[in-house]
């Protein structure tokens, strides 16, 4: 279940390790894409953070949409409106639930749409929905997340900069995937899932 304590210590966590990776995630980038994720991604989670620090938050709701404001904003490419989009909804379906599986399932959605896309198109849909089975049953762990990571490599990518390649994104690691797992490790490292 979410609280204002763990999506706060999560979106921190979530903040390090982007920083910690932001030149592999633009490494991973570099052949599918523009080259930039990891740095986009790394300034929208500065402006998250000082937006925090600078709004006092008081509901998780709020924290979501303060996040998701911060990343449109801030953030270039697609990884802007999507994760924006993601915590947008997940703010939305926090308004009558802290339980993490439907404000996560609602953010799933909202990449989704936004994205005119779902999963096995070599998105970051392919590292959500693996993560969101697994917290269906209580079995998401680091070793699953990092294999939907890893799956990635064998799809052909059909959405965004990377579709231009077709065939040729085979055998590449989605960054998008890769960001979303730093994303998740964060959710269980806060304490997210645990009952």
């Amino acid at each position: 279940m979410f609280t204002v304590e763990n999506l706060t210590e999560a979106l921190q966590l979530f903040k390090e390790k982007i920083d910690q990776n932001k030149d592999y995630l633009s490494e991973l980038d570099t052949p599918i894409g523009d080259g930039d994720h990891g740095n986009n991604v790394s300034r929208g989670m500065d402006a998250v953070t000082e937006s925090l620090a600078s709004k006092h938050p008081e509901t998780i709701q709020d924290i979501f949409k303060l996040t998701a404001m911060a990343l449109i904003s801030k953030v270039g490419g697609a990884s802007g409106p999507l994760y924006g989009t993601a915590m947008m909804e997940m703010g939305k379906a926090s308004g009558t639930t802290s339980e993490a599986l439907p404000i996560l399932e609602a953010g799933l959605g909202g990449i989704e749409k936004r994205g005119n896309s779902k999963p096995g198109e070599k998105t970051m849909l392919d590292e959500w929905a693996p993560a969101i089975e697994a917290i269906k049953t209580g079995s998401l762990t680091q070793a699953k997340l990092e294999s939907a990571v890893e799956a990635t490599k064998g799809l052909v990518a059909t959405k965004g900069r990377a579709s231009y390649l077709g065939e040729r994104s085979v055998g590449h690691i989605d960054p998008g995937a890769m960001s979303s797992m730093y994303f998740f490790q964060a959710l269980l490292e806060a304490g997210v899932f645990d009952e």
